[in-house]
């Protein structure tokens, strides 16, 4: 009862917020309209497994999984749900799944009514979702669930005096593939067993994106022969410690991929740049030639470009916390960040083999690009424990599927 009624208002403010705010808007009509996308698309006859992920990041994270799914049993159909846009705008057209639309909200009805007419042979929640109206309905009819790539910490909810009638969702599930042993043993604390240490599919997936990296042959124009650093999901204050250096050192190049692509925040990256740049959007061959650096004005291509670099530096480090680390490293590149990673298992990682550089300002970055550029031994040793730590730490994918049965 207290969690529904938590469940009401949180509806309720939802519904509020989508008065002022596009993107909450979105998400409220998504969820609307989740019902009738069911209606018209789902296959009685089918066997369904859906797949649910909060947004862009867990999707990733099972994405590696659909697809073996796709092609060890493609007799089975896939429904990928999305709670935030940022996911289902992205992703709504991925090919990989037959059906993608919104999750409603967890209430009892929106849960009994999504179930019924989706009604799934098995389901996997990804990471962090733990909705407990959902996963009692599923235990209920006896659909098999599973949490893939779930953490625990023991500050969550279910490990606090507080949060006693709420660890009950989590015996809701078939089995969690969990990424470490701590969460084994916070579980079982709280009578949770049904566990299996896997690790994070994201090195699967990071791995499988290497392999199908697209060539970008004015990427590659623009690069020539000349050490080059990769800056993805850079901010402001990233970009404040990073281009001074570059201005000053004509022996190296430098490829920008800004997190925010709007036209105030390239200007303002233009206005910093001291030497020749040109925009992705408006590179041709020629001028691609004589540009020292390239900003990548357009999405879609940043996992591709890391391939490009000798060094890469990650962005959000000195905000909130930083992007996405693995995407640079399976390419055996050292990468560089702010010290807001602390959230983040695999920075930690990296970090503790030498792959990642954690800098805390200007002077920092400074003395290790120096190092970087003079000492080449340095340089490739680092980046050789960046993939080294990709590569060693894969494997979660082909756990989960010698666990589950498909058949």
């Amino acid at each position: 009862m207290i969690y529904n009624l938590f469940i009401y208002i949180f509806v309720g403010a939802v519904r509020l917020a989508a008065l002022f705010n596009r993107k909450i808007a979105r998400m409220v009509k998504g969820e609307h309209e989740a019902f009738a996308v069911l209606k018209e698309h789902i296959d009685p006859k089918a066997r369904y497994l859906w797949f649910h992920a909060a947004s862009l990041g867990e999707f990733e994270q099972g994405r590696p999984i659909i697809e073996e799914i796709r092609r060890k049993y493609p007799e089975y159909r896939i429904l990928q749900t999305f709670f935030s846009p940022s996911g289902y705008e992205v992703r709504k057209d991925y090919k990989g799944a037959d059906i993608v639309c919104y999750l409603p909200l967890d209430t009892p009805r929106n849960v009994r009514r999504f179930i019924s007419l989706a009604h799934p042979y098995m389901v996997f929640f990804i990471k962090y979702e733990f909705w407990k109206n959902y996963l009692d309905e599923l235990k209920g009819r006896g659909i098999p669930v599973y949490s893939v790539s779930s953490i625990f910490r023991p500050n969550q909810v279910f490990f606090r005096w507080y949060g006693i009638a709420y660890r009950d969702v989590l015996k809701c599930f078939t089995h969690l593939f969990v990424q470490n042993q701590e969460s084994v043993g916070l579980l079982k604390t709280i009578g949770v067993t049904d566990t299996t240490i896997v690790g994070d599919t994201r090195f699967d997936r990071v791995l499988q994106i290497c392999r199908e990296a697209k060539q970008l042959p004015l990427v590659e124009k623009f690069k020539g022969n000349i050490l080059t650093m990769v800056a993805g999901s850079s901010w402001a204050p990233d970009e404040d410690i990073f281009i001074p250096y570059f201005n000053a050192h004509p022996e190296m190049k430098l490829i920008i991929a800004p997190h925010v692509i709007d036209e105030s925040h390239l200007k303002e990256i233009l206005g910093k740049l001291k030497r020749p740049a040109v925009r992705y959007t408006q590179a041709t061959e020629e001028n691609v030639a004589q540009a020292d650096c390239l900003i990548i004005d357009c999405f879609g291509l940043l996992s591709s470009i890391y391939r490009y670099g000798e060094i890469s530096y990650i962005g959000g480090g000195f905000g909130v916390s930083i992007h996405n680390t693995l995407e640079a490293a399976v390419y055996g590149i050292p990468v560089i960040f702010g010290p807001e990673n602390q959230k983040f298992r695999e920075a930690q990682g990296l970090k503790a083999c030498g792959g990642g550089i954690e800098i805390h300002g200007s002077d920092d970055f400074n003395r290790l690009m120096d190092r970087f550029l003079s000492d080449k031994a340095y340089l490739e040793e680092a980046g050789r424990q960046a993939g080294a730590y990709v590569s060693d730490n894969a494997g979660a994918l082909q756990k989960i599927m010698d666990t589950v049965k498909f058949n």
